[in-house]
């Protein structure tokens, strides 16, 4: 992609960098017992805006990544993992972020996260207003509502996860972003909840993944269309990061100036490569990969 002049970077990432404890569990939900033996725990690398950021740059885009992190062994982990990509640091006083994640044979998941919030926190503007990039995303941070004004005239995108429709927390990104994406996992009428994003704020997409069933796509002015999902390559191993790669893979084809059908085949295609692949923050699919035919 040829650099536009004064751009310094595709995709500029703000916050969400955290550690995943993952541990392989016989079964979700687990019953109680005292004790489970269960193979190796493993700490990687998870939350998704490490997960976006480094989903991106595997497919080649420039990505600045700017976030807060804990003096601590995890955040160690993170710098390790994320030495590759433009990153700015600022340090969180309570800690680094901290997920466990339980995952079943099917590779369904379930996430007990710690955000590790100091209420009143920001991330500097210094670590970010430098950067003059062609696409922002912004993770669901509570510090992350607070750098908007700073991304003026800059394409915004965020990732809603398993919002409701109703909680407050979230409304600040829905109404705020240019594209927003969301899962529908707790959403009763996904279009309801869809078109309310369109009409009281400036989305111009809403992206509502779903799973095995593929996801819908509200364009302002338009109706919203469902797409399938991507045949999965090979045998399911973890879901985790899987929304994520599908945001960057649709990020990939919207900076390449694709239009909505094409960018969700693509980010269908590489949320699909997660479910196959441990750990899928630090495997990546490659732009070779999600562009062959």
């Amino acid at each position: 992609m040829n650099p536009e002049p004064g751009v310094t970077h595709d995709v500029l990432v703000l916050g969400g960098a955290g550690v995943d404890t993952t541990v392989y569990v016989p079964e979700l939900p687990l019953p109680y017992a005292d004790t489970y033996a269960v193979p190796p725990v493993i700490d990687r690398i998870g939350n998704t805006g490490a997960g976006v950021a480094l989903g991106c740059a595997a497919l080649g885009l420039s990505v600045a990544f700017a976030d807060l992190i804990g003096d601590d062994p995890q955040g160690a982990l993170i710098r390790q993992a994320m030495r590759g990509v433009d990153c700015a640091w600022g340090r969180a006083e309570a800690g680094t972020r901290r997920s466990v994640l339980l995952v079943g044979p099917d590779g369904r998941r379930t996430s007990l996260f710690d955000p590790k919030v100091t209420p009143g926190e920001r991330l500097a503007p210094e670590l970010y207003t430098g950067v003059r990039a062609r696409h922002a995303h912004v993770s669901i941070t509570d510090f992350g509502r607070h750098t908007y004004d700073d991304l003026a005239g800059v394409p915004v995108s965020t990732d809603l996860h398993d919002w409701n429709g109703r909680d407050d927390y979230h409304k600040d990104f829905a109404y705020r972003s240019d594209l927003v994406f969301l899962s529908a996992a707790a959403l009763a009428e996904p279009e309801a909840t869809m078109r309310d994003i369109v009409e009281r704020g400036r989305a111009e997409t809403v992206v509502c993944t779903r799973g095995a069933d593929g996801c819908l796509v509200l364009t302002r002015g338009g109706t919203a269309r469902a797409f399938p999902a991507a045949p999965l390559p090979g045998p399911v191993a973890d879901s985790n990061g899987a929304g994520d790669a599908f945001v960057s893979g649709f990020l990939y084809g919207r900076l390449r100036g694709l239009p909505p059908e094409q960018c969700v085949r693509l980010g269908a295609r590489a949320g699909a490569h997660a479910c196959t692949v441990p750990g899928t923050h630090e495997s990546p699919i490659t732009a070779s990969a999600l562009l062959a035919p």
